[in-house]
């Protein structure tokens, strides 16, 4: 039997990193680690709970991970945003599978708490901060999935090494951060905005 639960997590990030997230199964990881695939339903009691484990270490020991808590609400924002790209791309389909987990609400909320709590003082009420929230971490890991995907795809020989520029990412972010600051200044929309519909007369 594995004795510990986290050398079935790094072996797991071992084969995330040498195959990918669509060969991270269950048996593979138990062949990598010579037991038998029940021996790791000892410590996760499905693929779903060893995924979000995968990703909850992949983003605890990201570079920079957690961001900084210093200087203004929005330089906060960037840094952490900055810092989660950093720590997804430490890792083959590493955006892939932290999308996949939140997706399925077995883990990869760190990211989420941390952005949402920066908001908080922002001046943002509950709605703003949760749509903030969720735009800013979508673009995040859209961008970073689109750009493991290239890089994967150019490295296979199936297209040419045109991959997304890093410049293309902070610019990105700076957008949707003008965005949330406009916002910030402006405060929420009137019902009748924020419905569609016309105001009556």
């Amino acid at each position: 039997m594995v004795n510990r639960r986290g050398d079935v997590i790094d072996r797991a990030l071992a084969v995330l990193d040498a195959h990918g997230l669509g060969d991270l199964t269950m048996r593979r990881l138990a062949t990598e680690l010579d037991v038998r695939p029940s021996a790791l339903y000892h410590h996760f009691p499905n693929k779903q709970a060893l995924l979000g484990a995968v990703a909850d270490t992949l983003l605890l020991r990201g570079p920079r991970a957690g961001g900084t808590t210093r200087g203004s609400w929005d330089e906060q924002l960037a840094a952490a945003c900055s810092s989660l790209r950093d720590a997804l791309l430490a890792h083959r389909d590493g955006a892939e599978l932290v999308a996949t987990v939140r997706a399925l609400g077995t883990g990869g909320r760190a990211p989420e708490e941390a952005v949402a709590a920066v908001l908080a003082g922002s001046g943002l009420d509950d709605e703003g901060v949760r749509v903030a929230t969720r735009t800013l971490l979508h673009f995040v890991l859209g961008h970073t999935m689109e750009e493991q995907t290239h890089l994967q795809a150019a490295s296979a020989g199936a297209i040419e090494d045109e991959v997304l520029q890093e410049s293309d990412f902070h610019l990105g972010l700076a957008l949707v951060l003008d965005g949330v600051r406009q916002r910030v200044r402006t405060g929420p929309p009137a019902p009748s905005a924020r419905s569609g519909r016309a105001p009556r007369r």
